[in-house]
């Protein structure tokens, strides 16, 4: 796949309801927008094989126990703790050889395979850490990819929120906590966690890329526009950073007042 046929893929996804976000695919065609020319077929035979295997293991076993056994022991999928920051953790192509990435990325997988076998599962916008809900006879529960699957208790829930800076009457709030977001919202946290560690490491192009995935998943958001042009401008291209700007604009009046200012900073640059 080209990196033009992966635009064409996520805009397509871009277009899609909430409930038909074709997740997988798109998250696929993320890492090939990325790096192109790569096989994929590990991606999807790792989903595949998730999926046999979470379906084996739910004639016997509750459906938080089933999904984390077949993930993170058959499978092998776990939290890359010793490198976290590595790039290709959050590259689900990458991810199926290195069998390790990050919460949201290993989350995607976790989607997919559970959904696939009928499982009630979302993905959870904590701050700081992605988590899932799964729906269960005795209620929701949280359950944590990076952690090989394992259910996060009530109390941990909260420890968290309080680390991450919540206040605590909204630490102690488990329904907000543990609120559900869609699949778009998920592949664009993804693709948030690219971006912003791009921008640090001044990798301008990566992070412009990046930027420029959450613009076709989710068209009407004027932000990523604005991070496109902020790429853009590290890497001295102007004129292109101005384009961008004036994309934000038109996706949202809000915004048009920053972006006004931002060109008309670039302006005085190209002047």
């Amino acid at each position: 796949m080209t990196r033009e046929e992966a635009e064409a893929v996520l805009t397509a996804a871009g277009g899609a309801a909430d409930g038909d976000f074709p997740l997988m695919e798109a998250a696929v065609a993320c890492a090939l927008h990325e790096d192109p020319g790569r096989d994929a077929q590990a991606a999807r035979d790792l989903a595949q094989a998730g999926v046999d295997r979470l379906a084996q293991r739910l004639k016997g076993e509750s459906a938080e126990e089933a999904l984390a056994e077949a993930m993170a022991g058959d499978l092998r999928l776990a939290g890359d703790v010793m490198t976290y920051e590595h790039p290709d953790n959050a590259d689900i192509i990458a991810v199926a050889e290195r069998r390790k990435g990050l919460p949201v990325a290993l989350g995607v997988y976790y989607l997919h395979v559970g959904r696939s076998c009928g499982l009630d599962l979302m993905g959870v916008d904590f701050p700081g850490h992605f988590l899932l809900r799964i729906e269960t006879a005795e209620g929701p529960l949280a359950l944590d990819p990076f952690s090989e699957g394992r259910v996060v208790l009530p109390s941990e829930l909260t420890r968290r929120a309080l680390h991450a800076g919540l206040t605590p009457d909204v630490a102690e709030r488990l329904d907000r906590l543990m609120a559900p977001v869609s699949d778009r919202a998920v592949l664009i946290r993804l693709q948030n966690n690219i971006f912003a560690r791009a921008h640090s490491a001044r990798s301008y192009a990566r992070a412009e890329r990046a930027a420029l995935r959450r613009a076709l998943i989710d068209p009407s958001d004027h932000r990523p526009w604005l991070d496109v042009a902020a790429a853009r401008e590290g890497q001295g291209a102007l004129a292109g950073a101005m384009q961008a700007l004036s994309k934000a604009s038109e996706l949202d009046g809000g915004a048009a007042l920053a972006a006004r200012a931002q060109r008309e900073r670039m302006r005085l640059k190209l002047n």
